[in-house]
């Protein structure tokens, strides 16, 4: 994670309170902070967004969100959910989905890696509809390699885009508001390759297991996905393309005690080392607030 973080006496002195009351806050899980080594540390980020839903007041009595991440999935994240032991469910049905969901109040968390038609701006929102979001945060995931799944030892001999509309190659592909089909479209368009001259696959995977999975079982020759995905389903795995995945949510929703649960573990060693066994992550600015509304 690359924010600066401050110590428990910084943090005080920022926030004109008395240490003591820090630490009752810390106490309480009130706060956002973590610890290294015995020590506490707060992430700037984290406490300036702190410092701002209280200016707002307090916004508890609202409605309640189910505790739900939908939108896009992402290897690494669903195991960060699982070892962090959060109460979040997952129902992951695209970033276009999940976005929708958020919206309406009916997930807390949305996961995108949504690319703009120019191919320069990721997940933005005001591009996205989430504009009207008043109390809207993006907060950064990851850097994740994009590339295409093919089956173990590369049988067909793929090299790249342009191959996919070879004679007899099946191409798996994800549904129309998956952000892997936003980038597919825009890669091939990049490419000069029309979608119409490839052999896709009669229905589309409505996650990247299911994707990885028709590319495992032979249905398909190869498919768009994340390294992760490939390297966890015993594929070979060709890059393309280098993407940023946010996670969106409601400014109130970071500060719940799940997903606190979820960003503290993020900071470990542990979380570091297993990002780095599943490939194709960039975790560097993990946390770092990509826009507040």
């Amino acid at each position: 994670m690359n924010s600066s973080l401050m110590t428990t006496s910084e943090v005080a002195t920022y926030l004109r309170l008395k240490e003591r009351k820090i630490y009752d806050l810390v106490s309480q899980g009130l706060i956002p902070c973590t610890k290294v080594t015995g020590k506490l540390l707060f992430p700037r980020q984290a406490i300036d967004l702190w410092l701002m839903n209280h200016l707002e007041g307090d916004q508890r009595t609202s409605s309640p969100v189910p505790a739900i991440l939908a939108g896009s999935q992402d290897p690494l994240l669903e195991w960060a959910l699982r070892e962090a032991n959060t109460d979040l469910a997952l129902l992951c049905h695209g970033s276009g989905d999940g976005i929708k969901r958020l919206i309406s109040g009916r997930a807390m968390i949305a996961g995108m890696h949504l690319l703009d038609d120019s191919g320069e701006h990721y997940n933005d929102p005001v591009r996205l509809g989430l504009g009207g979001m008043r109390d809207l945060v993006v907060i950064h995931w990851a850097w994740r390699s994009q590339g295409l799944l093919v089956a173990p030892g590369n049988p067909e001999q793929l090299t790249g885009l342009r191959d996919l509309a070879a004679t007899g190659i099946r191409v798996g592909h994800r549904q129309p508001d998956a952000g892997a089909e936003t980038l597919f479209r825009h890669l091939l368009t990049r490419a000069g390759i029309a979608r119409e001259a490839l052999t896709l696959l009669p229905h589309p995977a409505l996650t990247e297991d299911d994707l990885a999975l028709d590319v495992r079982e032979g249905r398909a020759d190869a498919g768009l996905g994340v390294e992760a995905a490939a390297r966890r389903h015993g594929l070979d795995f060709i890059p393309l393309h280098r993407e940023r995945f946010d996670l969106a949510m409601r400014r109130r929703s970071y500060f719940e005690p799940t997903i606190q649960q979820l960003f503290t573990f993020a900071r470990t060693e542990r979380f570091c080392e297993r990002a780095d066994a599943m490939g194709g992550y960039d975790i560097r600015k993990l946390g770092d607030v990509m826009y507040n509304a």
